[in-house]
């Protein structure tokens, strides 16, 4: 029988990718929903092609060329922020949630309210409001199941039934395009090279989170998330091949890695299928031809946004979602050219030092502290700009 699957962020590098593999085995999944911020055509190209029930455009100005786009299609077409929430409360039993940033936070909490399974592709909403996710999803009896290819690595390797049996666990990062460059150098570095990951292909935001190793900061908090072994347990360690995405050390002193081509449709086949596995026309690790696999400590002082990851991670509260808004604002205003490169940091730092808000104990209250976030940030960034 069919499952039923929704895909939050349709047409982004993760829900694109997603759409990959299902439509090569059609026969086993039943589309219920797509969404997309304010891509049409691509919507309804893959609405046609899975013969989705339902297409959601976030932008509502855009639900007329959608209809028109979708007409004579049998898909239903719905536009607006209210529209995608509903059509993630539909309960579709596998959903991806691949909505980039905060905005996707309300529609993740919709899907882990019906107590199916949600593959989370989000980092943001779990960093501003993990604690509320994670109580919705035990409440409701969801499986979560991270896509992110380090904790899906984490995931596999995880003794679910005992954390206590863990000593470390240890996320890899790449490096970046910037692993070996002078902080001096990477003054003067462009949006263009910065969006051009060494092993992955992925969006601006994240590609620019990965050249100050904030994206590893985010990672570390939604590993707190997810996996319960504290704080203390949890690292980094630069590996620049990519191959190795992630280690689970045990206190006997066995260490267990997952391994894998730097291809995301490996960690979503993973939670497409779980607890089965499914065929992926990923091509196989040919680690003799990888040759090496080389491991560094991550170098805080020119990648001072992992410190500060760190240091939110260690506070808790308010903190991780403050540092995650604040860094949103300052990467936009990089890729527009409003700021340099090592500004990104230094405004997360700046906002982080003047805004120490309680911690939010509903979904509005960590939106409201994400809106407030920003617009502190926003004044920093018109300083740093004058």
């Amino acid at each position: 029988m069919a499952r039923s699957i929704s895909i939050l962020g349709a047409t982004g590098s993760i829900g694109r990718s997603t759409l990959d593999l299902i439509e090569r085995d059609s026969d086993a999944f039943d589309v219920l929903a797509l969404t997309a911020r304010s891509d049409v055509a691509g919507l309804a190209a893959a609405a046609r092609r899975t013969r989705a029930r339902h297409a959601v455009i976030g932008d509502a100005t855009l639900y007329p060329a959608l209809k028109e786009a979708l007409a004579g299609s049998g898909t239903e077409a719905a536009a607006g922020d209210d529209a995608i929430c509903d059509v993630a409360a539909m309960g579709a039993d596998w959903t991806m949630a691949a909505i980039v940033g905060t905005a996707g936070l309300k529609p993740v909490m919709a899907a882990l309210k019906q107590g199916r399974t949600v593959a989370l592709a989000n980092k943001e909403s779990l960093v501003l409001a993990g604690i509320l996710m994670t109580r919705a999803a035990q409440e409701a009896g969801a499986t979560l199941l991270p896509v992110d290819s380090e904790h899906n690595a984490v995931f596999q390797c995880f003794p679910h039934d005992d954390p206590s049996r863990v000593r470390r666990i240890i996320l890899t990062a790449s490096g970046g395009p910037f692993r070996t460059t002078s902080r001096d150098e990477m003054a003067r570095v462009t949006p263009a090279q910065a969006v051009k990951h060494p092993n992955w292909s992925m969006g601006a935001k994240i590609s620019v989170d990965s050249a100050t190793l904030m994206n590893k900061g985010l990672e570390l908090i939604e590993a707190h998330h997810l996996f319960p072994v504290g704080n203390e347990k949890l690292s980094v360690l630069v590996h620049p091949q990519s191959v190795v995405h992630s280690l689970v050390e045990y206190i006997d002193g066995s260490m267990l890695a997952q391994l894998g081509p730097a291809d995301m449709r490996t960690p979503i086949a993973h939670t497409l299928a779980w607890p089965q596995r499914m065929k992926t026309p990923v091509e196989p690790l040919d680690l003799a031809q990888v040759g090496r696999l080389d491991f560094a400590e991550p170098d805080f002082d020119r990648f001072p946004a992992l410190a500060l990851a760190l240091a939110a991670m260690k506070a808790g509260g308010a903190r991780p979602g403050v540092l995650n808004a604040a860094n949103e604002e300052a990467v936009a205003a990089f890729l527009a050219g409003r700021i340099g490169f090592l500004d990104i940091a230094l405004i997360v730092d700046k906002v982080l030092s003047v805004y120490d808000p309680g911690s939010p104990e509903t979904i509005d209250e960590a939106l409201m502290l994400d809106a407030e976030t920003r617009r502190v940030a926003a004044l920093a960034l018109e300083r740093q700009a004058a």
